[in-house]
């Protein structure tokens, strides 16, 4: 398989470039992933679409990956809880190596082809939920064997990777391929292949709270309000909406703790 995240990158002598030199090549192969991510959107799509009917029957979605994609995969779950005010659990973020991996790379933790399903199966899994596994590359073992056991056990499986025809879109029954080429700094794929694994990431997770009926109109009225800067933005949301001074769309936000709650009981005074 060619591996076109590992191919020699089309810049060379980066050490004798000056700091803008540096800053304005990199930003010119930034400007290329959303061409990559746009050529993919229909392969996006038929995820999604597999996504939104299990999570409206009360099935979860789980992203499993190691390294960068792992930390990008937690990342995205992690904010869907306070943007959308679901519960902690209904999408959820694994890597190999666990936690502790977060912070600081576990050696080898990725290579193991059997870890990433005992981790899946610590959270009793089932046909309801959905598992996409997330590698740069296409073939970190602890992914895609994740990905083949699912598969096995009846779950709906997706992939993310950077490279065509790699073991993990072979394996995952909804891949989605985003080629974003060489990196920069050869091989660096917390570069072009972070940015487009994390606006898939973004595409995905929104789109189906969207569709889950967890936005209206453009606003996030079942977020959670767990800091200041949300109060206010949820306060402007409902004097917004209902027409009303400052004052009174927070004493109401505050009282019903929810923006939804906050419209709905104003609509009916």
């Amino acid at each position: 398989m060619k591996k076109t995240t590992e191919a020699t990158s089309g810049f060379d002598h980066l050490e004798q470039m000056s700091v803008r030199e540096l800053l304005l090549n990199m930003n010119k192969e930034d400007k290329t992933v959303p061409d990559a991510v746009e050529k993919a959107i229909p392969q996006i799509e038929a995820l999604v679409e597999q996504i939104i009917p299990r999570m409206k029957e009360g099935g979860r979605l789980f992203y499993i990956g190691a390294g960068t994609s792992g930390r990008l995969g937690i990342v995205d779950a992690s904010e869907c809880p306070p943007t959308f005010g679901i519960p902690h659990g209904w999408v959820t973020g694994l890597m190999a190596g666990g936690d502790a991996a977060i912070r600081k790379a576990v050696e080898f933790a990725e290579d193991d082809p059997e870890q990433g399903w005992k981790d899946l199966r610590s959270y009793h899994i089932d046909a309801l939920d959905v598992v996409i596994g997330i590698a740069a590359s296409g073939i970190t073992p602890y992914v895609t064997g994740a990905i083949q056991k699912c598969n096995e056990a009846g779950i709906v499986t997706g992939g993310i990777t950077c490279n065509a025809g790699s073991p993990l879109s072979r394996t995952a029954q909804f891949p989605v391929e985003v080629v974003v080429g060489p990196e920069f700094v050869t091989g660096s794929t917390r570069m072009k292949a972070g940015t487009a694994q994390k606006l898939t990431l973004n595409m995905i997770s929104t789109s189906v709270m969207i569709r889950l009926g967890k936005v209206v109109g453009n606003r996030m009225v079942d977020m959670q309000l767990s800091n200041n800067k949300l109060i206010d933005r949820g306060t402007k949301m409902v004097m917004e909406d209902l027409s009303i001074a400052y004052h009174e769309a927070k004493a109401l936000l505050l009282e019903h703790n929810s923006v939804r709650k906050a419209i709905e009981a104003g609509s009916k005074q």
